[in-house]
């Protein structure tokens, strides 16, 4: 018998893989619906985590931090609706208590469990629902009462978000399996995002590190949404070792690939998106001009609503790419811009190209391709339109 997702054509949420658990519950953070989950590996588990670079950082992200720095997390416990940020000293025993009553619950040492927390800014956490919730009779049970599957955890770290994020890669014998919430608040310098891997692969830490730096690099870091980075952004990786080792290049690439894939996820339901736009830059000088390069375009107010009303407007690409002041050997008459496959600079497209052109601005995807013509460096990033469901979104998200 086929399973509903498979009948409607949508793939099956992946399997965790071996050794991990999961667990979803109303913990009274929102009105309705799952707010806390928590994931965990049934055995010692190594772990790599990136977090926001933000000055705001809030209790969770700081609290995690000195977790992550051991390399040895075995437990992920999410808060959706609250961020817990500027709540002062009781934000941060809020925090740790939460933890260490997690940590309680699975019978792992606190500094094996790393925190997120999403939401509102400036609120206290509701803990008198908080304790009774994780204090349920059931929970003593520990991991045995685990059986919430990845879409399940997906949910229940939602704000904004429209839709659950999953993906999941094979490697050798091993699984790495990834879950996502973010659609709005996305700046990566790490991008409000959360993104949580699995994997039963056997690495060592030192590998799982570089594995995920390289590819938080090319996914969550070149992913905006609006400018805004986060105070909560977190992405970790943890792995069991159940499966038993991998090669390490054919690891990296899958972890990649997870990474990439929960990135256009992101950046399809960005707040009132309704089109991907992807934005490459080659022939730069070096990579770190063509990844800012392509961000000045992605993020432009006005590329976004020219994107979003389906109209070729070349010119504010140019505008987007000229505001790179610093990068002053970036020169007009070395640049070329294309849509899709089409040139709009420097040769002007003629009418009947100006329809083809508009045709593919209105398709649910939007390329836009800038060659600098000083070096062979490249990068891409990933947005979407901006149209009044965003200001809509974030007018009322509090009230």
């Amino acid at each position: 018998m086929q399973n509903s997702h498979a009948s409607l054509g949508v793939p099956a949420p992946p399997a965790w893989p071996r050794g991990f658990h999961a667990y979803t519950g109303h913990g009274g953070i929102r009105e309705s619906g799952d707010d806390i989950s928590v994931v965990a590996s049934d055995r010692p588990a190594v772990s790599a985590a990136m977090f926001t670079l933000s000055r705001f950082a809030g209790p969770a992200v700081v609290l995690s931090r000195r977790h992550a720095a051991g390399r040895r997390l075995r437990a992920v416990v999410t808060l959706a609706q609250n961020a817990n940020v500027a709540t002062g000293k009781e934000g941060e025993r809020n925090a740790a208590e939460v933890v260490a009553r997690v940590a309680g619950i699975l019978g792992v040492a606190e500094s094996e469990v790393l925190i997120g927390s999403t939401g509102v800014i400036g609120r206290p956490l509701p803990m008198d629902a908080i304790r009774t919730h994780l204090d349920q009779p059931h929970l003593a049970q520990g991991a045995a009462a685990f059986d919430a599957g990845t879409e399940r955890v997906a949910r229940a770290m939602m704000t904004t978000d429209t839709r659950p994020k999953t993906s999941a890669r094979s490697v050798g014998a091993a699984r790495i399996v990834g879950v996502a919430k973010g659609v709005g608040m996305l700046e990566p310098n790490m991008a409000t995002m959360l993104a949580y891997l699995f994997t039963d692969a056997d690495i060592a830490p030192d590998a799982l590190d570089a594995a995920l730096r390289g590819a938080v690099d090319r996914s969550f870091n070149c992913l905006s949404v609006d400018t805004d980075t986060s105070t909560s952004d977190t992405v970790a990786v943890l792995a069991n070792g159940a499966a038993g080792p991998v090669d390490q290049v054919e690891f990296a690439a899958a972890l990649a690939e997870v990474c990439l894939d929960l990135t256009l996820q992101m950046a399809m339901d960005g707040e009132g998106a309704t089109k991907l736009l992807r934005v490459t830059v080659d022939g730069a000088g070096d990579r770190a001009q063509a990844k800012r390069v392509a961000k000045s375009v992605v993020n432009s107010p006005l590329v976004k609503t020219a994107v979003h009303g389906a109209d070729p407007n070349w010119g504010r690409v140019l505008m987007a790419i000229g505001k790179n002041t610093d990068d002053t050997d970036i020169e007009p008459a070395k640049v070329s811009v294309r849509f899709g496959g089409i040139e709009v600079y420097p040769e002007e497209p003629e009418a009947d190209t100006l329809d083809r052109l508009t045709e593919l601005m209105r398709q649910s995807e939007v390329d836009i391709s800038v060659s600098l013509g000083l070096g062979e460096a490249a990068a891409t990033v990933y947005g979407c339109d901006l149209s009044a469901g965003y200001v809509r979104v974030n007018a009322d998200y509090t009230s």
